[in-house]
């Protein structure tokens, strides 16, 4: 059975403390927890940085260097596009297959935003990427939650324009989950047969958990999608 891991919101930067814990320190428990890991990619669904600078980006590269899998890599609110591009530019794939699976990321990042949104032009993208793939089954991933995280978190810092996304998701029977980060909390929901799962982060949640983690996905043949998240405990 193929597999990936998915991980969010690294928030990396050139000071080891951010939002007071030890985001470097806290990613490298990931990565060793990781390697232990059997699995075909490593999805990263963005704020890769905390501040954007070119070293951050450095800095979490060479922490990535242990991980011999492919590995995606999706913007977010907090990344620097042009540092993000010129340190992960063969990372920044729009699409990656996995037998007959294929995810498809998708870019909700609004310049100078927190919240996201879906450009006209981006929507059209992923209604023609759904329409041309040869893929049996299809995920669909991206920075912001398309749902109400129903907790703490400010669904106003969400996506804007989910339904939207909706509107053409609804039209390919084969997309089996949409997944994001950005909320720094870990959670599933369901839109008719499509799971759709929030990515914990690797630095800390927003919410009570005091835990770091990441979502470890497991794709059947039979277009069957099954996931553990995986918790590490954490200490400044």
């Amino acid at each position: 059975m193929n597999s990936f891991i998915q991980i969010s919101d690294c928030h990396i930067d050139d000071n080891p403390i951010v939002m007071g814990v030890n985001s470097q320190s806290n990613f490298k428990k990931i990565v060793s927890k990781i390697l232990k890991k059997q699995f075909k990619a490593l999805l990263i669904s963005g704020d890769l940085t905390h501040l954007g600078s070119s070293n951050s980006y450095q800095i979490l590269k060479e922490m990535l260097e242990p991980i011999k899998a492919k590995i995606l890599v999706i913007t977010g609110n907090h990344d620097n596009k042009i540092n993000l591009k010129k340190n992960f530019k063969e990372n920044l794939l729009t699409k990656f297959k996995l037998d007959c699976w294929e995810i498809i990321t998708i870019n909700s990042v609004l310049k100078n935003e927190t919240a996201g949104f879906l450009t006209e032009k981006e929507l059209k993208k992923l209604d023609n990427a759904l329409l041309q793939t040869k893929a049996k089954y299809i995920i669909i991933a991206l920075h912001h939650p398309i749902v109400s995280m129903e907790s703490n978190w400010n669904d106003e810092l969400s996506l804007k324009n989910p339904k939207e996304l909706f509107a053409i998701i609804d039209k390919y029977p084969k997309v089996k989950a949409i997944l994001w980060g950005h909320a720094h909390q870990a959670k599933e929901f369901r839109h008719n047969d499509i799971k759709l799962i929030s990515c914990p982060s690797t630095a800390l949640q927003f919410n009570e958990e005091k835990r770091i983690g990441f979502n470890h996905y497991f794709l059947g043949k039979n277009g069957e999608l099954t996931y553990k998240t995986c918790w590490i405990n954490n200490h400044l």
